[in-house]
């Protein structure tokens, strides 16, 4: 009997609902919806009449979009679904009351409120010893950062917190009611011990955060409930089962890549983010590992020894930035020709730089970044992409060399999975940096990965390994070869001494 599964994966800048059907061993992978979503920025005037910038989601429209993929499923595939399963961005959050209702809007996690938290959260708790407990690298938006600024600037609403609803969990509980959190998610708020799989009470009470408004934490892979049966009714379906997947999308997208040998094996999931890093059966949590802010994050069955990098985030401001000036937004394979027309390695940056984390103008933070390194200001729009992916390129190899060395592996082949890989360029640009093969797809991971958990919930297989040979064959995967060895040496020297 053919069973129907749907993935809702939402990214920090667009969501999609795919299907995963299954008919004895025939699988289908098919897009329904697709839509794009942003933060959104304010100016408000806080209590002191002091304007300030506040960057929100809007998860209303983004519910809606939800809504629109299960009636396109009941209209175009089927009258009945077994599954749903959420995977989002891994920051974010938002509390509710005793009645439901939201505590305010929601907060992006590029909300400069956060930009001084991390200091705030190391005064609380030594800093080497959450990582002990953790395993989680100190970035601005940690959830840890985010709660903690609301226990101290929201005193009045924080007295009406029934419970802190994960950014999946939301739309889980608007789907069914549903609060719990998968330990993928559950993982990289700097909030969980990485051993335990348990909320480290711990940092909760350094925190002022009360144990009792924390999700319950289950297996990626858990039935956590049904859809409402008003909504179930309005849509025309079945009450289809809830199944917390790898619900942090990287998570996901990791759980997808056609791994044969983790040990040699690097992965790189592309989007917004850039998720470097390799799948490892037990946390590192050295001070080689603490000194080099590597995250040990949860995956389905393992660990994601990764770093974040700020991925192509950099471009995606860039084309919002000429859009508003065009009129109009340029293509994404545009983008790309115009990169390739444009010299190499006139300007290289630090992606990670902190000056380009949410700046008011992309370009001119790549300005200030190449005029305070003593290097030419890009002097046309390729000039800035190129100098974007070779630099992404040379990152990828310097966050290599670090995973290696705390981890005791080295590496002989990258696996690019997610949206990113759909870029030749900048697949290309990382076999020359690193020097090995890369294999880049599935290009839609983070939803195969959504759905290969939630059949491993529903039973369908008894191993990752077995759901990963079903749907293998519905995604082509393209080989880059490393060329120009000495030129990409030459710039890797260069670009150590850039990185500040």
């Amino acid at each position: 009997m053919k069973k129907h599964l749907l993935a809702i994966d939402l990214g920090a800048s667009g969501g999609k609902c795919f299907t995963g059907s299954f008919d004895k061993e025939e699988f289908l992978f098919q897009e329904i919806h697709r839509f794009g979503h942003e933060g959104v920025s304010f100016f408000i005037p806080d209590r002191k009449g002091c304007v300030r910038e506040r960057t929100y989601w809007d998860d209303t429209a983004i519910y809606h979009h939800v809504i629109r993929g299960l009636q396109i499923f009941r209209r175009e595939i089927a009258p009945s679904l077994d599954s749903i399963g959420v995977d989002t961005w891994g920051a974010d959050g938002q509390f509710i009351t005793n009645d439901g209702d939201l505590l305010g809007k929601v907060f992006c996690y590029r909300d400069h409120r956060l930009d001084s938290m991390i200091d705030e959260v190391k005064k609380c708790i030594d800093a080497r010893r959450v990582y002990e407990l953790t395993g989680i690298h100190f970035q601005p938006f940690n959830e840890s950062n985010q709660i903690l600024w609301f226990v101290r600037n929201r005193p009045e609403l924080f007295r009406l917190v029934h419970r802190f609803l994960p950014i999946p969990s939301l739309f889980y509980y608007y789907l069914g009611g549903s609060s719990q959190v998968d330990s993928s998610w559950a993982s990289v708020t700097q909030l969980m011990d990485a051993r335990k799989k348990e909320w480290s009470e711990e940092i909760l009470d350094a925190l002022g955060i009360p144990l009792g408004i924390m999700p319950e934490i289950v297996p990626p892979g858990t039935q956590i409930g049904t859809i409402h049966e008003a909504l179930a009714n309005f849509l025309g379906l079945n009450r289809a089962a809830l199944v917390a997947i790898g619900s942090h999308d990287t998570a996901s997208a990791f759980a997808a890549a056609p791994v044969e040998d983790p040990d040699e094996s690097l992965i790189v999931s592309s989007g917004t983010w850039s998720l470097v890093g390799k799948l490892v059966p037990e946390p590192v949590t050295t001070r080689e590992a603490f000194e080099g802010n590597i995250s040990n994050e949860g995956g389905v069955g393992n660990i994601r020894l990764l770093k974040n990098c700020m991925g192509t985030w950099l471009v995606q401001e860039l084309r919002r930035q000429w859009a508003v000036e065009d009129g109009k937004e340029t293509d994404w394979a545009e983008l790309v020709a115009l990169a390739d027309k444009a010299p190499q390695f006139t300007s290289l940056i630090d992606p990670d730089d902190p000056s380009f984390y949410n700046p008011q103008n992309m370009a001119q933070a790549i300005d200030a970044f190449c005029k305070e390194t003593a290097q030419s200001v890009p002097e046309n729009r390729g000039m800035y992409l190129r100098a974007i992916y070779e630099s992404l390129a040379l990152k990828y190899r310097l966050v290599n060399e670090l995973i290696c060395s705390v981890s005791n592996t080295s590496t002989r082949k990258v696996h690019i999975v997610g949206g990113g890989s759909k870029n030749r360029m900048l697949n290309q640009f990382t076999a020359d940096a690193l020097g090995v093969p890369v294999v880049a797809g599935p290009d839609e991971a983070t939803a195969a990965g959504n759905i290969m958990v939630q059949a491993l919930g529903l039973g369908m297989f008894s191993t990752l390994k077995g759901a990963q040979q079903c749907v293998a064959g519905a995604f082509p995967l393209e080989t880059c070869l490393p060329e120009k060895k000495e030129l990409w040496e030459k710039q890797y020297n260069r670009f150590k001494q850039i990185c500040r």
